[in-house]
């Protein structure tokens, strides 16, 4: 099993000043800075796979420490890097050391404006904590590829427990100063520990996982994988078990001590936390009052248009709202067991798109994208999602679909396979990981820039193919993607009114946003506002080109522009499409 010991030597690298002076060049400090974090977090590395393959190794046994030492250091890092950044002459660089500088500003000012607020994290959440963001990235993300990575697999299995009980005293502190999650939070995570806890450890999903990725590994003999197995049953049922029973309880004792209030505005110092969130999500200045008068705005557009369709359909009584579930309800599969059909079908949709995506792009992934279905420990509280391909062709990209039932949502299945899959997360994400033009530390993405410029990418996706009449003959389709819009916008509201104006869980639900969505704006304030800020910016950027260069305005290469900058600051994207603008005229 591996140690620790590597990882302090490198989480000490990280705190160290790159260079005395600012170095000539720019990329080669910037790679350096990238290489430093990398080090510092062993769980982030093993996803980009971004170092040599001896010091790889070494860290892929490895879970990144969630101790508050670790996060001091991120940020006592982050302040350093800034001073150094200082000594760059912009002036000096080119335009995509430019872009680069900007992205790497933008993400270092974000960890270091995080430090006020780094304890108005929900440890046990039901979307993103600890026990989820555990088992999912062993079970989905850390690679099984040989011998060596299932030595890795187990060694982080042992540390399992030791990441819980860290997560447990965190949250007992948050205890001890009123900082409890909500009580239906607290109920949906308990739903989940209950649901992980079910099962003996044989059939625990960190050990089938384990078991079904190993079946067909080349090189890899049947008595190894049998013992691996084992090892993996016997951490799990000795030491991974008893870990999730105490963080189990603990939230079986906070129970009772919790209320039904939800947004940041109940908490000490929330206000500022929840401004802090809306600009590190949507890269903008934006105050929450401007966002909810957005959302408003946009609500009653879309239903306008939205009114207009289902009229066409026959549904003419009842909200826009009643009519859709009544739409869906009508459109319900027919089969006892549904789901295979649905996931064949996301895949039929899925192959037709990247036929049609041909007449708007001329660059594609080389990555190939599939569809999975959610798997069951995640599948009730889920949201769909996409995970990356492997740079080494051993995954390709995944568009993860929900489908819990009973009742399922048949009027979105079109667009969002266009939203996860082509031409929205598939391809801004692995034609990032692909492009040439990119240094690496802005192909993986080491640097965050927020989420508006990804999610805003895939939003626009949905818009860009009812613009090209991908819905074509299919009026259900287009509600649906209008829905969708809908559903972003509504979004915009109600995340402003949970954490800035104090709606209740239920005043969310009756704006008509599911449970499972509500409870998840709850747990991560302000992400749910990047989609439509995103996209409301790209349409503004593509408009503004769109005027300035008239005919000689070129879709494919606004497209191509977009996409091979990358993940950047919405900002930024401005900074990018002038110069591209100007470079046109000229």
């Amino acid at each position: 099993m591996s140690t620790n010991l590597p990882f302090k030597r490198f989480a000490l690298l990280a705190l160290l000043p790159l260079c005395a002076q600012a170095a000539p060049d720019f990329d080669k400090w910037a790679e350096g800075l990238a290489v430093a974090r990398m080090r510092a977090e062993p769980t982030l590395a093993t996803m980009r796979q971004y170092l040599p393959e001896a010091e790889q190794q070494v860290l892929d046994g490895q879970l990144t420490p969630n101790t508050r030492e670790q996060r001091a250091a991120r940020i006592a890092a982050a302040k350093a890097a800034l001073k150094e950044l200082g000594g760059f002459d912009r002036s000096k660089l080119s335009p995509q050391e430019r872009t680069s500088a900007a992205v790497v500003e933008w993400s270092l000012r974000s960890t270091v404006d995080s430090e006020p607020y780094e304890d108005f994290d929900f440890v046990f959440n039901q979307f993103r904590g600890l026990h989820v963001s555990l088992v999912n990235f062993l079970s989905q993300s850390h690679p099984i590829r040989n011998e060596r990575d299932i030595a890795n697999y187990l060694a982080r299995l042992g540390q399992v427990a030791g990441q819980i009980d860290t997560g447990i005293a965190r949250a007992r502190e948050g205890e001890a100063r009123g900082f409890l999650m909500p009580r239906f939070i607290t109920e949906a995570a308990l739903g989940q520990f209950e649901r992980f806890l079910a099962a003996p450890a044989a059939g625990n999903v960190l050990v089938v996982s384990l078991a079904q990725r190993s079946e067909k590994l080349s090189g890899l003999s049947a008595e190894a994988r049998a013992k691996a197995i084992i090892e993996a049953e016997k951490i799990t049922a000795e030491s991974i078990l008893p870990a999730f029973r105490r963080a189990q309880a603990l939230l079986q004792a906070q129970l009772p001590k919790t209320t039904d209030d939800a947004g940041l505005w109940r908490l000490k110092g929330g206000d500022k936390a929840y401004a802090y969130e809306l600009r590190r999500n949507t890269t903008t200045d934006y105050t929450p009052a401007q966002i909810h008068a957005i959302g408003l705005s946009e609500v009653a557009r879309i239903e306008g248009e939205m009114d207009g369709l289902l009229k066409q359909l026959g549904y003419k009584e009842g909200s826009v709202k009643e009519r859709m579930v009544k739409l869906d309800a009508d459109l319900q599969p027919k089969e006892a067991e549904p789901r295979p059909a649905l996931l064949a079908r996301y895949e039929s949709l899925l192959r037709d798109a990247e036929k049609r995506a041909k007449l708007i792009f001329d660059i594609t992934p080389k990555a190939p994208v599939i569809v999975k279905r959610e798997p069951p420990f995640t599948e009730k509280t889920a949201a769909a999602h996409y995970s990356a391909p492997a740079k080494d062709g051993t995954l390709p990209g995944i568009f993860w679909a929900p489908l819990p039932g009973p009742v399922f949502r048949m009027t979105n299945m079109r667009t969002l396979t266009y939203h996860e899959g082509v031409p929205g997360h598939h391809f801004q994400i692995a034609l990032q990981q692909e492009a040439e033009n990119l240094p690496r530390y802005r192909r993986d993405g080491v640097f965050a820039a927020g989420s508006a410029f990804a999610e805003g990418w895939a939003l626009y996706s949905e818009q860009l193919a009812a613009e090209n009449g991908w819905y074509e003959g299919d009026i259900a389709g287009r509600l649906g993607q209008l829905d969708a819009e809908l559903f972003r916008a509504k979004r915009l509201v109600v995340d402003t009114g949970l954490h800035a104006m104090k709606w209740t869980r239920q005043q969310v639900l009756d704006y008509g946003i599911p449970v499972a969505e509500a409870e998840r704006y709850v747990v991560m304030p302000g992400q749910a506002c990047a989609y439509k800020m995103g996209m409301l910016h790209i349409l503004a950027e593509r408009a503004k080109a769109q005027k300035a260069l008239g005919a000689r305005f070129e879709m494919k290469k606004f497209h191509n522009l977009v996409l091979q900058t990358g993940n950047v600051p919405l900002a930024v994207l401005s900074q990018v499409v002038d110069e591209w603008v100007a470079g046109q005229q000229k």
